[in-house]
């Protein structure tokens, strides 16, 4: 079982990408469940989404408490209580202008970051930053196939659905060569 953490603020769509992406490994045949909780239903509070996927039904229903991956849509939420049940195999990526050298203070644990900002704004959607980070994040995982992602934000796009899948697109390259993939 793939075992998924997302963590944002309120308005830069950590929950919707938590649906993208449970969408795309659903259309995959994997048996998926997701979902989020957050405090205050304001934009900018702290929100997390869970997501667990595997081959077979799912029967557990609690918190992800060891992650396998970790999405982090703002660095400044990242610290020891987010990162929690961590470890040396889970892959973190965090949205971020910094480096991951910036994040040594977390040593032992693997951490990329991507400017998921930049990527947004370079395809016209502003700060809105779900798909460039939901691209990357599959880049590094491997999954699910980037074709069916591609479908999936495009279809689930509210608006700018092209932008948002160059968006995403843009993401998933650059990850790819962070991971050293052709």
């Amino acid at each position: 079982m793939l075992q998924i953490r997302m963590h944002g603020r309120g308005g830069q769509g950590a929950q919707m990408a938590a649906q993208i992406l449970a969408t795309a490994f659903f259309r995959e045949r994997k048996y998926v469940q997701a979902f989020a909780t957050y405090g205050g239903a304001r934009r900018g509070t702290a929100v997390s989404s869970f997501l667990r996927i595997d081959d077979k039904p799912i029967r557990l229903r609690c918190n992800i408490e060891d992650p396998d991956a970790v999405l982090c849509f703002d660095a400044s939420l990242l610290d020891e209580k987010l990162l929690q049940g961590a470890g040396t195999k889970t892959l973190i990526l965090v949205n971020s202008t910094l480096s991951a050298e910036a994040f040594k203070d977390f040593a032992g644990l693997k951490i990329y970051t991507i400017d998921g900002k930049a990527i947004a704004a370079h395809n016209g959607l502003g700060r809105i930053v779900n798909s460039a980070l939901l691209g990357a994040f599959a880049g590094l995982l491997g999954a699910p196939e980037f074709k069916n992602l591609q479908q999936v934000v495009e279809e689930m796009s509210p608006v700018k659905a092209k932008e948002n899948v160059s968006s995403c697109l843009e993401g998933y390259e650059l990850a790819r060569a962070i991971r050293g993939v052709a």
